[in-house]
Formats: structure tokens, sequence, C-alpha cells
């Protein structure tokens, strides 16, 4: 008898008792959650998915997801200043510009920062899942980078190797030529991050043998353009 007023006692006192809340978080935090869940998720997965599936898998409700971002396309571009506008270094277009330093020191400087930031897992795959579903977003980082870096690069290759100013034409075959390495270092996070192959694990050596080569070959390659 006694053990069983107490068992009522104990079960009364378990009701009363204040329930332990979860904090709320700011509207900030939790968007910033939402956006790290997302560049996760479109990483893996693409850009394929529902709005509904979407928030399912980033654990908030379809209501809560519109909140915050009115449509997926907000979201895609909320993921794209993540990823690639916050990441971007405004220091790069100081360092290859720097003319108090050699140019071939001010290029490895640049590309080796620049490969740590664009050989990341969630970088090289949201890349290739944005161009291969065109949500924008490859377009926009690249011309940004023929813009900032393609163009710096080419301006001090002429400078240092006394080329003259290209043609229309031959101004386009020079962004062929600097595309060449920017792909061979893209495709080393290609091979790692979507082909799941082995990279050499001194990636600093691997960029630097790569930029050595344009190098070595840019003088030949800007001459022989201005003659075609």
């Amino acid at each position: 008898m006694g053990s069983t007023a107490t068992k009522k006692a104990s079960s009364r006192t378990t009701a009363l008792a204040p329930v332990a809340s979860t904090p709320r978080l700011a509207p900030e935090e939790r968007e910033q959650i939402i956006v790290q869940k997302a560049i996760k998720y479109f990483a893996e997965h693409g850009f394929g998915a529902s709005t509904r599936d979407l928030a399912k898998e980033i654990g908030v409700s379809q209501p809560l997801l519109y909140r915050y971002f009115p449509n997926k396309q907000a979201l895609a571009d909320r993921v794209f200043e993540e990823v690639y506008l916050s990441r971007w270094n405004p220091e790069w277009e100081e360092i290859l510009a720097d003319h108090k330093r050699p140019l071939t020191e001010r290029l490895h400087q640049f590309y080796q920062a620049y490969s740590k930031v664009i050989l990341q897992r969630d970088w090289i795959r949201i890349f290739i899942h944005a161009g291969l579903s065109r949500e924008g977003i490859n377009s926009r980082y690249l011309a940004r980078l023929r813009e900032r870096i393609f163009n710096v690069v080419l301006a001090e290759l002429r400078r240092e190797f006394k080329i003259p100013a290209p043609t229309p034409q031959q101004y386009e075959d020079e962004i062929e030529f600097v595309w060449g390495l920017h792909a061979a270092i893209f495709y080393v996070g290609m091979r790692k991050s979507v082909y799941g192959l082995p990279v050499p694990e001194n990636t600093e050596r691997l960029i630097a043998q790569k930029l050595d080569a344009f190098l070595a070959s840019a003088p030949s390659v800007l001459k022989n353009i201005r003659k075609k």
C-alpha cells in the first residue's frame, strides 16, 4: 500500500516537473544551419530535389524553409554566395598585380592559395551538379574568374614577356591557354571528389608542377598566337 502511494506521488511529481526546453535559435543562426545542410545535400545529390524533399532532408518543415527562402532558386543563390563568393579572397587579385615581386613568385602564391579553395569536396561537386542542371552558379562564377583572374594573368604574362596587345580573336586564344591551366588544377579535384580516384597527397607540389609547365610554355604559346 505504502509502495503504491509512493509510486503515485512520484508520478505526480514527475508530471509536475518542468520540461527542459530547447533554446530557440535566432533567425540568423537557423538560416545558417539550413544553408550548411543544403550545401551538404546539394554536394551529394545535386539540385533535382523538390522543396518538400529538400526540407525533409535538411530536417525542417517546408513552411519553415519557405520562411527563409521563397523557392529553391533562392536557396541555390544563397549556397552560391556561401561556397563561392564568401571563399573568394580579394587579396588574390592584389597578389597577381603586385609588380614589386617576380611574376613566377606571384603566380605560385596565387595558385597554391586558390587551389586550396577550389579543391574542396563541396566546391567541386556543387560546381559539377550546377553545370548539369543549369542553375546559373557556374556562369556567374566563371564570369568573375575571367574578369578578375584570367585578364590579370594574361596582362602580366604579356608584360613579363613583352608580348604586344592581342586582337579580339587572339585574346580568345589566350583565354583558352589560361583555361588549360585551370582545367588541369580543377581535374585534380574531379579525380578525388567525383571519380573517387586517388590523387597525390602533396597537392602543393602537383600544382607547382602544372604551373611550371604553364610558365615554361607561355612565351612561345603567346608569340605563336600572334602569328595566326
